[in-house]
C-alpha cells in the first residue's frame, strides 16, 4: 500500500462500479466487502444448486456508458426478459398497470363506480399541498384506489401508516414523466421514459454473475476485492481522511489511503469517524431508519406455477408481501426444469416479531400462505431456506429529510470523503443510478467536481432525459399537440369563406352573359338579400365570414376537447406505469 491507495467500502454496484472506473484509469484500489459474497442487496444467493435474487433487479437504463458496462461484462449472457407482474388483491388478479376492463371485472360494477366516482372527486378537489404518500396517490388516483390497490402493500413494505411516509418517496421515483414522453410513446414509439418498458435485461445466472465480471476485471487491472473484510475505524485530521482500519477474516489491518469512497449505509459511516462527529450528528444519524427484509424460498415440485416474475400481494389476511418465481427471470437458475423455486418476500423492521422468528416457522409460515392464496398446496413444497438483509431499504419518514440534511452537511467538511449508492447516502437510487454515483466518485477522486447528490435530480437522471435535442418527430408532435386558438382558427376560416363567396360573385359579374349565375343565386334562398350583384357580393361575403367563423370555432373547439380527453388519457395511464415501477423498484 501507498498514500495514493484509493479505498471503498462495500463490493456492491457503486462499489464495483467505482473500482473498475479506477482501474481504466491506471490507479489499484482496495474494496472492501464484510459479507462473504459481493453484490450488497443486488447480490445473488445459491442454495442446492438454486439461484436467487435477493429482492429482484431488472436491468434497465438510459444511461448509455452504464448500458455498455453491462453489455462488456456479460455480452450474450446477459438475456432479454418479458415483463409480467400482477397484483394479487381478494382472490383476484389484476393487470399491472390497472386496466379499466380488467378492473371491472374483478371489483365488480358498483365498487368501479365508486371508485370513479372517489377519482372524479379527488380531480375536483385534491389536496392543495402533497406532503405525504396518501396525498400523492390520493390526488392522481381518487382515495378508492389509493385504499383498495395501495395502502395495505405500501404498509406491509415500510410497516409505518402512508400518511407517515414523506411524498418525495413517491416524486424521487416516479418524477419526471412528461406528457411528451407518454403521448410521443403512445402515438410512435419514441419514448425513452424508464416508465414505458416491457422488457429488461437480466443475467444468466442471476445479478451476481455481473458482479464477478466487475470482480475479474478489476483484480486483472491490478486492484483487490476483500470479502469477509469489514471496516471498523476511519481515522481523519484537518478535514481529510487518512487511513481505514478493518478486519479481515478477524485480522486488523491499517492502510493510509488518499480518498475514501463509501457505499455502507450512511449511519454507519457516521458512527465509525475517529475522531466522532459532533453529537447532534450522531444523533441524526440514529434517526434514519432502514426496513429489513426476509426471502423465504421455496421449492415447489411443480413444473410451472404462474408466468410472472413478480406478483404484488395487496390482500392483507397475509404477511407476505411479494411472490418472486426465480424461473421466469431465468430459467437457468433452477437446475431441475420440473421444480420450481419461489420466494416469498416479507418486510420487517430489525429487531421486530417477524425477524427474530426462527427460520422454521419462517419456512411453515411461507408455506401456509403459498397454499392459502392457492398457488400450490403445503405438501408440494420439497425444500426451502430463509435469508436475512437487513437494512435494505432507507426509509423516508417525517424527520429523515433534517436529519439527512445535517449529516450532508457534516461530511461535506472532508475534502476526499465521498458517499455512493443507495444506503450511501441513505437515497432510493435505482441501480444504474448508484453505479453512477460510484463512477463519478472515481472521477472526483483525480479532480473532477461532480456533485454525486445532484444523480437522480438533473435533468439527465429525469424519466425522460429532456437534456438532449429533441428529434424532428418530437418537434412535430409538440406543433401537433399545441392548443388551437378557436378565436384565430375561427376568423382565418371565416375570412377565407366569406372572400371565396365575394369573388366567386364578381367573377361571374365580369363572366357577364345573358344569365349570370344561374346556381349561385340559389344562395339568395339562404343568404337573405343576397343577388349576383355588387352588392349581393358584400352581402354573400358577410355571410360566409358569419358562417365560416362559426364552423372554425366549433371545428376548434371539438378538436381541443378530444385531444384534452386524450392527453388525459395518455397521462393517466402513463402515471400509473410509472407507479408499477415505483412500487417494483423496491
Amino acid at each position: 500500500m501507498n498514500k495514493q491507495t484509493v479505498a471503498i467500502i462495500g463490493a456492491g454496484p457503486a462499489g464495483l462500479a467505482a473500482a473498475h472506473e479506477l482501474v481504466k484509469c491506471g490507479l489499484s484500489p482496495i474494496v472492501l466487502e464484510r459479507a462473504d459474497r459481493i453484490g450488497g442487496l443486488a447480490r445473488t444467493e445459491t442454495y442446492k444448486g438454486y439461484f436467487f435474487d435477493v429482492g429482484g433487479h431488472r436491468f434497465f437504463t438510459k444511461n448509455n456508458e452504464i448500458s455498455r458496462l453491462w453489455q462488456e461484462m456479460l455480452c450474450e449472457n446477459l438475456l432479454r426478459v418479458p415483463r409480467i407482474s400482477r397484483i394479487y388483491y381478494q382472490g383476484r388478479f389484476f393487470n399491472y398497470p390497472l386496466s379499466a376492463f380488467n378492473a371491472l371485472a374483478n371489483l365488480g360494477l358498483m365498487r368501479s363506480v365508486l371508485i370513479l366516482g372517489s377519482y372524479l372527486r379527488s380531480q375536483a378537489r385534491p389536496y392543495p399541498e402533497e406532503e405525504t404518500f396518501e396525498q400523492w396517490v390520493s390526488n392522481r388516483f381518487g382515495r378508492r384506489l389509493y385504499w383498495t390497490f395501495f395502502k395495505t402493500y405500501t404498509e406491509k413494505v415500510w410497516g409505518i401508516p402512508c400518511h407517515k411516509i414523506r411524498a418525495e418517496w413517491a416524486a424521487q421515483r416516479i418524477k419526471g414523466l412528461s406528457l411528451m414522453a407518454a403521448v410521443s410513446n403512445a402515438l410512435l414509439g419514441l419514448s425513452k421514459a424508464k416508465s414505458l418498458i416491457n422488457e429488461f435485461h437480466y443475467p444468466l445466472m442471476g445479478p451476481g454473475m455481473m458482479w464477478e465480471g466487475f470482480r475479474e476485471k478489476i483484480e486483472a487491472a491490478g486492484g483487490q476485492v476483500l470479502t469477509d473484510s469489514e471496516a471498523v475505524t476511519i481515522d481523519h485530521k484537518g478535514g481529510h481522511v487518512i487511513s481505514l482500519t478493518y478486519l479481515e477474516r478477524g485480522n486488523k489491518t491499517s492502510i493510509p489511503v488518499s480518498h475514501l469512497i463509501s457505499s455502507m449505509p450512511i449511519t454507519s459511516l457516521v458512527e465509525m469517524l475517529n475522531p466522532g462527529l459532533p453529537d447532534r450528528v450522531r444523533e441524526a444519524a440514529r434517526h434514519l431508519s432502514y426496513r429489513a427484509f426476509i426471502l423465504v424460498v421455496l421449492i415447489v415440485d411443480r413444473k410451472d406455477l404462474f408466468p410472472d416474475q413478480w406478483i404484488y400481494v395487496h390482500s392483507p389476511e397475509v404477511k407476505v408481501g411479494r411472490i418472486q418465481n426465480f424461473k421466469n427471470w431465468s430459467k437457468a437458475t433452477v437446475p431441475d426444469s420440473r421444480k420450481t423455486s419461489i420466494g416469498m418476500e416479507y418486510f420487517c423492521s430489525e429487531g421486530d416479531d417477524l425477524w427474530r422468528l426462527p427460520d422454521a416457522e419462517l419456512k411453515d409460515t411461507a408455506c401456509q400462505e403459498l397454499s392459502r392464496l392457492g398457488f400450490a398446496a403445503r405438501e408440494e413444497v420439497v425444500d426451502s431456506c430463509v435469508i436475512r438483509q437487513p437494512m435494505a431499504y432507507p426509509v423516508y419518514d417525517e424527520d429523515y429529510g433534517s436529519h439527512l440534511a445535517l449529516i450532508r452537511q457534516s461530511l461535506a467538511n472532508f475534502s476526499n470523503l465521498h458517499t455512493v449508492g443507495r444506503n450511501g447516502m441513505h437515497r432510493y437510487n435505482n441501480m444504474d443510478h448508484s453505479m453512477q454515483t460510484g463512477i463519478l466518485a472515481a472521477q472526483n477522486t483525480l479532480g473532477a467536481h461532480h456533485d454525486l447528490w445532484a444523480i437522480n435530480e438533473e435533468e439527465t437522471y429525469l424519466e425522460e432525459d429532456s437534456s438532449s435535442k429533441r428529434t424532428l418527430s418530437e418537434e412535430a408532435l409538440v406543433r401537433t399537440f399545441a392548443r388551437m386558438d378557436k378565436l384565430a382558427f375561427a376568423s382565418a376560416l371565416g375570412s377565407v369563406s366569406g372572400l371565396l363567396c365575394f369573388l366567386a360573385t364578381v367573377w361571374l359579374i365580369l363572366r357577364g352573359g345573358d344569365v349570370i349565375g344561374p346556381n349561385l343565386s340559389l344562395l339568395g334562398q339562404y343568404f337573405v338579400g343576397y343577388t349576383v350583384t355588387l352588392k349581393g357580393a358584400v352581402i354573400a361575403m358577410g355571410y360566409g365570414f358569419f358562417w365560416g367563423f362559426m364552423l372554425g370555432w366549433l371545428v376548434a373547439y371539438l378538436r381541443n376537447l378530444l385531444l384534452a380527453l386524450y392527453v388525459f388519457r395518455v397521462r393517466k395511464k402513463a402515471e400509473l406505469l410509472s407507479l408499477r415501477d415505483f412500487v417494483e423498484s423496491l
